[in-house]
C-alpha cells in the first residue's frame, strides 16, 4: 500500500503513517482524493494544480513506448481497477513466457518469476509464526507481572518459574520462586493488607500497561488500533488505505498488542495477528516487483497473509484457510488457496517449532475429549447456540452505539483517559474474581478442561465417593462446595465479560474480540454443562437420561458445553460458519464433536441474523463509511441504470475529453475546475460516441512529463488520443500522443440495463465506475459510491450519511 501518490502537482509520497488519522471509532477525511466524478464538491487534491508545467529542452518522447512513473497507480482512499490490474498482469506474464523462448537468462527470470510467489509465502509464514511466538510470551511474561515477579529471572512468567522448582503437584503454582508483591514488599502474603496491596499493584500495572499502549497508537501509528479486520476486508476489496499496512503499524501494533492483552482489558490478539499478518504480506511484496507495481496481485498475498494470522492465533491452518475465504477475502481464486493453505502450514510450523506455552501446542487453550456425546444433548448445544446469536446481536447494536457516540460527541476527543478508565473499571472489578484476574485464553483454558484426578481447580471439586479405579474417565459426582463457589464466581464474571467488553472494543487500543467472545460463550457453556450434570446425577432415573446415563457413568463432560458455548457466540459475533467450526474443531482434536458445533454455529447464525444482518465486521465498515459492497446482500429492486446515473438526463452534461480536438490548455481547464478522477473520451461534442475513459491522475502526470521532457509541447498543442491523429497546419505545435493512458474497452450498460445487473457487475469485477450509453452515445456515469448510496437509499437510509463519515 505504500506506493507514491500525486498530490498537488509534486510527484511525491501520498501521506505516511504520520498523517493518518484514526480509522476504528473516529473521522476519517476522504474528500482529499475522489474515488468517483462527483459533480459539486469542492476542489480535493489537485486543488492547486493550475497546468503550468515547464517547458523542456530534452529529447522526445514516445508516450506510446515507455510507460512513465506514476501512470496507472491509485491515490490514498481510491478504489483499484481489477480489471485492468489483472489485465496488466497477464499482459506482464504473457511478455515472461515469450521471452523464455529466446535465451537461458530469460527461461531463468520466467521460473523465478513463477516461484517467486511460493516464496513469499514462506516468508510471510515464517515472519508472522515467529512474531506471534513473540507476542505469546511477552503477553503471558507481562500477564503474570501484574501479581509478582520471578527470584530465579524476572524474565519468567509464573508457569516457567516454577517448572524447575521441587513443590508437590498440587502445590505446582506456589513455589519459593515465584512471589508475590506483597511477599516482595512485605515479606508476607497473608492478611487484609497484603491483599490491598497486591490487588493495588494489579490496577497499577494495568493502567501503566494500557496508557503506554494508548500513547504509543495515538503518537505513532493510529491505524494500530482496533482488531484491523473492518479495514482488511475493505482493502481487500479493492480500497487504498496507505500506512494501514505499513511498517510503522506493524511496529507499533505488535509491542501496544503485547501491552492491551497484558493490561486485563476485555480483549484477545487473535483479530489483530490478522491486522499484523497481513502488514508482514504488505511489506514483504515490495522484495517483488510483480507483488509491489500490482495491486490485484497484492491482494491475493493479503489473503493468504489473513489466513496465516489466523493460523497461528488459534493454531488452525485449515480453519485460517477457510476464514480468509469465508469472511474477509474479496477476490480469492483457486492459486490463492494453494497458497494461503501453505502460508498458514509455515506460520503453524514457525509457532510450533518457538512452542511459546511450554506445552508442545499452539494456544494456550488446547483440549482433548474421550466422551462421545448423546443425541439428547443436540437440546442444550441448540440452546447454547439461541444465547450466542441473541448475544452476539445485542453486542453489535451496542457496541455500534457507543462507537458512534464516540465518533459524534466530545468523549473520542479524549482517547487517552477513555482508555484509563476502562482499563481502571476492569482491573477493578476484574482482582476480587479469580475468573476474571486470570488471563481470558486462561480462563478459556480452564473452563475447557475436564476435569481428571490430578486437577486441583475449584470447578473440580466434587465430592469423592467413589473407587478411582479407572484413571481419568471419572463418573458425573455430586457437586462439592468448590463447584458451587465457582458457579457462583463465573456467572459474576459472565456478566462483567458482557458488558465491559462493550465499551472495550472499539478503543484506541490494538482490541480482538475472538477471545472475549469464547469467553462470554464457555462461561455460559460451563454453566450449563454442570447443570446438566448436575441433573443427570440427581435424577438419572428420568426418562431422558435413563437410557444413556446410569448412575456411576461419565456421562456429561462441562467442558465441551463450554467449548459449544464459546463456538456459538463467537459465531453470533462475527457470523462465520464453515470456518468457525473448523478452527474449533483444530483447536479441541476430536471428529466427534463437529455435529455439536455445526449446530450451534447454525443456530446462532440464523437467530443473530433474525435480529440483525450485519456481523461485526460489516457493521463497523457501515459504521466508519468505507466503500465496501458486500457480496452476500441480494439486490431486489427495481430500478435502472438511468434512474443513479450522474448526471441524470435533465441535469448538467457529462464533461467529457475528445479524442483529438481538445488543447492542452483545454484539458488543464478541465482537470482544474473539476475534481472528478476519471473522464470519458468522445469522438466530438457534438457526437458524444464514446472512445474510452482515462483517469485524472495519469492525464496530470503525462502532461506534467511531456512539458518537461518533449519538446515543442506548448499550451496550444492538440492532444490526441488515438493511433492516427489528424493533419495541421506546418506552423502548428507539436500533438501531444496520449493514446497509451487510454482505457479503450471502459464497461458499458445501457440506461435500460436493470440495476440489479449493475450491481452484480460491480460486485463480481470489482469496477470503481461504469459508463451509460443510449444508442452508442454517452449518457452519464455510475461509480461505486453511487451504487453504494443507492442501495443505502433504497433501504430508507440516508445515502450521505454512510459514506466517509
Amino acid at each position: 500500500m505504500d506506493q507514491k501518490g500525486y498530490r498537488r502537482g509534486s510527484f511525491q509520497s501520498a501521506t505516511s503513517d504520520e498523517d493518518m488519522l484514526e480509522i476504528a471509532g473516529a473521522s476519517l477525511d476522504f474528500s482529499v482524493a475522489d474515488d468517483d466524478p462527483p459533480l459539486d464538491r469542492e476542489m480535493g487534491g489537485f486543488s492547486s494544480y493550475n497546468g503550468g508545467g515547464m517547458n523542456g529542452t530534452s529529447t522526445m518522447m514516445d508516450f506510446l513506448e515507455e510507460p512513465l512513473p506514476g501512470v496507472g497507480t491509485y491515490e490514498d482512499f481510491n478504489t483499484i481497477d481489477w480489471v485492468r490490474e489483472k489485465s496488466r498482469d497477464r499482459d506482464r506474464h504473457r511478455e515472461i513466457t515469450n521471452r523464455s523462448k529466446e535465451s537461458t537468462w530469460a527461461l531463468l527470470h520466467s521460473i523465478s518469476d513463477a516461484f517467486s510467489g511460493w516464496l513469499l509465502m514462506l516468508l510471510i509464514g515464517l515472519l508472522a509464526g515467529s512474531l506471534a511466538g513473540l507476542i505469546d510470551i511477552s503477553a503471558h511474561w507481562m500477564t503474570d507481572l501484574k501479581e509478582g515477579v520471578c527470584l530465579a529471572g524476572f524474565w519468567f512468567n509464573h508457569e516457567h518459574c516454577c517448572w524447575k522448582s521441587n513443590t508437590t503437584f498440587t502445590d505446582r503454582d506456589k513455589c519459593p520462586e515465584w512471589k508475590s508483591w506483597s511477599q516482595l514488599i512485605l515479606g508476607h502474603g497473608e492478611g487484609a493488607f497484603a491483599y490491598i496491596l497486591n490487588y493495588f499493584m494489579y490496577v497499577i500495572w494495568a493502567l501503566m500497561f494500557s496508557l503506554l499502549a494508548v500513547l504509543l497508537v495515538k503518537g505513532f501509528a493510529p491505524y494500530a488500533c482496533g482488531s484491523g479486520i473492518p479495514e482488511i476486508k475493505t482493502i481487500l476489496s479493492g480500497f487504498i488505505i496507505r500506512g494501514y499496512l505499513g511498517k510503522w503499524t506493524l511496529v507499533i501494533k505488535t509491542i501496544t498488542l503485547v501491552l492491551a492483552v497484558s493490561s486485563g482489558l476485555s480483549l484477545g490478539k487473535e483479530g489483530p495477528l490478522v491486522h499484523v499478518a497481513c502488514c508482514c504480506g504488505n511489506i514483504l511484496c515490495h522484495l517483488f516487483t510483480k507483488y509491489r507495481k500490482n495491486e490485484a496481485k497484492r491482494r491475493e498475498v493479503l489473503s493468504a497473509a489473513a489466513a496465516a494470522g489466523v493460523s497461528v492465533a488459534f493454531g488452525a491452518p485449515i480453519g485460517g484457510v477457510l476464514f480468509s475465504l469465508e469472511e474477509v477475502s474479496y477476490y480469492f481464486p483457486l492459486k490463492t488457496l494453494w497458497r494461503s493453505f501453505f502460508a498458514a502450514l509455515v506460520a503453524a510450523f514457525t509457532l510450533r517449532s518457538i512452542n511459546p506455552f511450554g506445552n508442545s501446542r499452539l494456544v494456550l487453550f488446547y483440549v482433548e475429549f474421550h466422551m462421545p456425546w448423546h443425541l439428547l444433548e443436540l437440546v442444550p448445544f441448540i440452546l447454547l447456540g439461541i444465547f450466542g446469536g441473541l448475544w452476539g446481536a445485542f453486542f453489535i447494536r451496542s457496541n455500534i452505539a457507543w462507537c458512534r457516540r464516540r465518533k459524534t460527541t466530545r468523549l473520542g476527543k479524549y482517547p487517552v483517559l477513555e482508555v484509563l478508565v476502562v482499563t481502571a473499571i476492569t482491573g477493578l472489578l476484574a482482582f476480587p474474581n479469580e475468573y476474571t484476574r486470570m488471563s481470558t485464553s486462561e480462563l478459556i483454558s480452564e473452563l475447557f478442561n475436564d476435569c481428571g484426578v490430578l486437577d486441583s481447580s475449584k470447578l473440580c471439586e466434587y465430592l469423592d465417593d467413589f473407587n478411582s479405579t479407572k484413571g481419568d474417565d471419572l463418573p458425573d459426582r455430586a457437586a462439592g462446595p468448590g463447584v458451587y463457589t465457582a458457579m457462583w464466581q463465573l456467572a459474576l464474571a459472565l456478566i462483567m465479560k458482557v458488558f465491559i467488553t462493550i465499551f472495550t472494543f472499539g478503543m484506541k487500543v490494538p482490541s480482538g474480540l475472538f477471545i472475549p467472545s469464547m469467553a462470554v460463550g464457555a462461561i455460559a457453556g460451563r454453566l450449563l454443562g454442570v447443570a446438566v450434570e448436575q441433573l443427570a446425577f440427581y435424577h438419572h432415573e428420568w426418562p431422558i437420561f435413563s437410557g444413556w446415563c446410569s448412575q456411576g457413568a461419565d456421562c456429561i463432560t462441562p467442558g465441551l458445553y463450554a467449548m459449544v458455548g464459546a463456538a456459538a457466540c463467537l459465531g453470533g459475533v462475527t457470523r462465520m460458519t464453515v470456518s468457525l467450526v473448523v478452527i474449533m474443531f483444530e483447536l479441541t482434536g476430536g471428529l466427534e464433536y463437529i455435529v455439536p458445533l455445526m449446530a450451534a454455529a447454525m443456530t446462532s447464525k440464523w437467530v443473530a441474523d433474525a435480529v440483525g444482518r450485519e456481523g461485526i465486521y460489516d457493521a463497523h465498515i457501515r459504521l466508519n463509511g468505507y466503500p465496501f459492497l458486500e457480496a452476500k446482500e441480494e439486490f431486489s429492486h427495481k430500478t435502472r441504470a438511468m434512474d443513479v446515473m450522474r448526471p441524470r438526463k435533465s441535469g448538467t452534461p457529462l464533461t467529457v475529453l475528445t479524442q483529438d480536438s481538445m488543447s492542452v490548455q483545454d484539458v488543464e481547464h478541465i482537470v482544474s475546475s473539476t475534481t472528478y478522477s476519471g473522464y470519458p473520451v468522445v469522438v466530438s461534442q457534438s457526437s458524444q460516441r464514446l472512445v474510452g475513459f482515462v483517469l485524472r491522475r495519469d492525464l496530470i502526470i503525462s502532461i506534467e512529463n511531456a512539458r518537461k521532457k518533449q519538446d515543442g509541447i506548448v499550451s496550444t498543442s492538440i492532444i490526441c488520443f488515438t493511433d492516427y491523429c489528424p493533419p495541421l497546419p506546418p506552423s502548428s505545435p507539436s500533438v501531444l500522443k496520449l493514446r497509451s493512458i487510454l482505457d479503450l474497452s471502459p464497461f458499458t450498460v445501457t440506461d435500460e440495463t436493470p440495476m440489479e445487473i449493475v450491481v452484480d457487475i460491480f460486485r463480481k469485477l470489482g469496477l470503481r465506475q461504469c459508463l451509460v450509453t443510449h444508442n452508442g452515445k454517452l449518457l452519464g456515469i455510475i461509480t461505486k459510491k453511487d451504487v453504494l448510496k443507492h442501495i443505502a437509499q433504497m433501504a430508507n437510509q440516508d445515502p450521505e450519511s454512510i459514506l466517509f463519515n
